[in-house]
């Protein structure tokens, strides 16, 4: 009799972990197809770092620009720019600028991916839905795979809007990196020149090219 209760609920419990799979799938599904619908978003957000080991608990507010494989990053003192090949990285307290090629992400989180970086790469996993701040959130965690430098990622999507509103980032030091998303745009005009970095702009930037 224990053992026909445990093959149940063992059953029971496989039965609900794959309903829970699917259905973050098909929201996390949703999501990307609305956003590659986009022909580019802008994002205020605000950035925040928690690591108890290093004693850091830092936040910032930082704005991204994204159009396709191209971005524009301006966050803690430092904007990154990539045109698709290129990745520019000025350090405005050192007034340098270090210039590096794009590189195969292999499933890894980029500016341009934040909020759709998710795929055969992860498993999904819906945790739950709750309201917060009037809004209905649907929450949604990711575990990669194969080792990377993070645990797991976390998701609260708006579910009216279907709209991330949050990305919580968990390193494997029990620290956490949370991005909360303050405004969102979507289909603003954008100019080549948003995505390269133009060195007559910043007079006297030393330029250390890393190729």
């Amino acid at each position: 009799m224990k053992k026909t209760f445990f093959l149940i609920f063992t059953i029971f419990i496989a039965f609900m972990v794959q309903g829970q799979t699917k259905k973050a799938e098909k929201i996390l599904d949703d999501l990307s197809m609305k956003i590659k619908s986009y022909e580019s978003f802008f994002i205020d957000f605000t950035f925040k770092i928690n690591n108890p080991d290093s004693e850091v608990n830092e936040s910032d507010k930082g704005e991204l620009l994204v159009q396709g494989d191209n971005y524009r990053l301006s966050v803690a003192g430092q904007i990154v720019i990539c045109d698709g090949e290129t990745i520019w990285t000025y350090i405005e307290e050192a007034e340098e600028v270090q210039i590096n090629s794009l590189e195969d992400d292999d499933g890894m989180i980029s500016p341009s991916n934040i909020l759709t970086f998710y795929d055969k790469n992860y498993k999904s996993k819906f945790l739950k839905e709750e309201e917060i701040d009037g809004k209905i959130i649907q929450i949604i965690e990711l575990k990669p795979i194969e080792d990377r430098n993070f645990s797991k990622v976390d998701f609260f999507i708006d579910k009216e809007k279907l709209q991330v509103v949050k990305v919580n980032i968990f390193d494997k030091n029990d620290g956490t990196i949370t991005y909360n998303v303050d405004n969102f745009l979507s289909n603003i005009p954008t100019k080549a020149s948003d995505f390269t970095f133009n060195e007559e702009d910043y007079p006297g930037v030393e330029v250390i090219d890393m190729r």
